[in-house]
């Protein structure tokens, strides 16, 4: 028993020290963040995963005038806004999708938006509001984040089954694993809703920086709202939090970034 001790805590020692030496400060944020990759890996990372994921969406989409209008509408976010001051290389991807309402970003660059929900936005503005999203998470280095903290809780949870581990109980060392298992679930759940609360805030301050009316992003979230019983929107309710409980977050934000009322001519 007191070997078994001695390992697990070595193991979680090990795994402690080893997320905490990986601190990195982020150049566009000022945040100090647990990342173990470097900048070119994440790019690396994004670009070798990007093929796979727009494949499980039909691939890219056909639509040429869409095409267009989010990879200018992408590129001119990341090129007027403090979001070009990091060091990634993005690209801006609509997909052959019009049935999954949803859009995400890969570590790196790549961004994504599916045909379902871009055909649901009615004006740049709002689709500035979801790839300023997107670009966010990209900026804010969440991908990268959430290896860093998988590789932790793994480490941690290894720690628990090595040091709880009872050879004459099997039955209870498979529990205490679950029990481990459902707790960095739970850790990571926390993370994400923390992360999309980041990047709406940033993304406020991308669009309004780059000339976009950033109170579009309400506007998308109440497209999302109502699209909330269709079933391409669960999609997007199982990765993003609520857009009902963001409204009001992105409404804070807009107040601290313009404390004297939004611009007139910001474009909407």
């Amino acid at each position: 028993m007191r070997g078994r001790l001695v390992i697990a805590a070595i193991v979680a020692v090990m795994s402690l020290v080893g997320y905490v030496g990986t601190r990195q400060t982020n150049p566009v944020t000022g945040e100090s963040q647990h990342v173990s990759l470097k900048p070119d890996q994440e790019i690396a990372l994004g670009l070798q995963a990007a093929p796979s994921l727009a494949a499980q969406h039909g691939g890219r989409s056909s639509n040429a005038r869409g095409v267009a209008l989010v990879d200018a509408v992408g590129q001119r976010i990341v090129t007027r806004s403090s979001a070009g001051r990091g060091p990634y290389r993005y690209a801006f991807h609509l997909l052959d999708d019009d049935r999954t309402i949803n859009a995400f970003a890969l570590p790196g660059g790549q961004v994504f938006i599916t045909d379902a929900l871009a055909k649901k936005l009615r004006s740049e503005g709002q689709m500035a509001g979801v790839l300023a999203h997107e670009v966010a998470h990209v900026v804010g280095r969440h991908g990268a984040e959430h290896l860093a903290k998988g590789r932790l809780i793994q480490g941690l949870g290894g720690a628990a089954v090595i040091a709880t581990y009872d050879r004459d109980r099997p039955g209870r060392t498979v529990q205490n694993a679950a029990i481990a298992a459902a707790v960095g679930q739970l850790i990571n759940m926390k993370f994400g809703r923390d992360d999309e609360l980041e990047s709406d805030r940033l993304g406020v301050r991308f669009m309004a920086e780059s000339g976009y009316d950033p109170r579009a992003m309400i506007k998308v979230m109440e497209v999302l709202r109502e699209a909330g019983g269709s079933r391409g929107g669960a999609e997007f309710f199982s990765t993003h939090p609520n857009p009902q409980n963001r409204i009001q977050r992105i409404q804070e934000a807009i107040q601290k970034e313009f404390p004297n009322g939004v611009p007139g001519n910001l474009q909407p």
